[in-house]
């Protein structure tokens, strides 16, 4: 029983410790998800750290977890129409900054997933920095996640 209760909480812990520093850039907070078990895509975020006094652009990613893995952010069209787009230029990060990939904009696209997105599991990705180089990195699959809203207002 304490052992089914144990690795039950492994996913939470994953999620709730992941960080992988590699020389100055830090990921932290990473994981995937999709819209359902049969789903073909499926989509990861995180928070990305520079701790570098230098700016970084991180350029791609690989992963083996599907055919297509590319950077995205969505767009509004002169139409009012939101689209997925793929990010060409890359993302900059800023000196000693930290650039979040979030839902709804800025993410790490899975197109054509060779198996589905399963709670819990890990997936290995390799993120491309122009400075930092490869940095490869583990983050997990949380079906569940739900984002937390953030204040767009400013008040003073």
């Amino acid at each position: 029983m304490k052992i089914k209760l144990f690795i039950a909480a492994i996913p939470s812990l994953l999620v709730l410790c992941s960080s992988l520093s590699a020389g100055q850039i830090m990921i932290s907070d990473a994981y995937a998800r999709s819209s359902g078990p049969l789903a073909k895509a499926g989509a990861a975020y995180m928070r990305i750290m520079n701790h570098s006094d230098e700016s970084d652009r991180l350029l791609g990613v690989q992963s083996d977890i599907a055919k297509k893995t590319e950077l995205h952010t969505h767009s509004k069209d002169y139409n009012g129409v939101m689209k997925m787009i793929r990010i060409d230029e890359g993302i900059k990060i800023g000196a000693m900054k930290e650039h979040r990939l979030i839902r709804g904009g800025q993410h790490i696209m899975f197109m054509g997933l060779k198996e589905p997105f399963e709670t819990g599991k890990i997936i290995p990705l390799t993120l491309l920095f122009e400075k930092a180089g490869e940095v490869g990195i583990e983050i997990i699959i949380d079906q569940d996640r739900k984002e937390k809203k953030h204040s767009q207002s400013h008040t003073h």
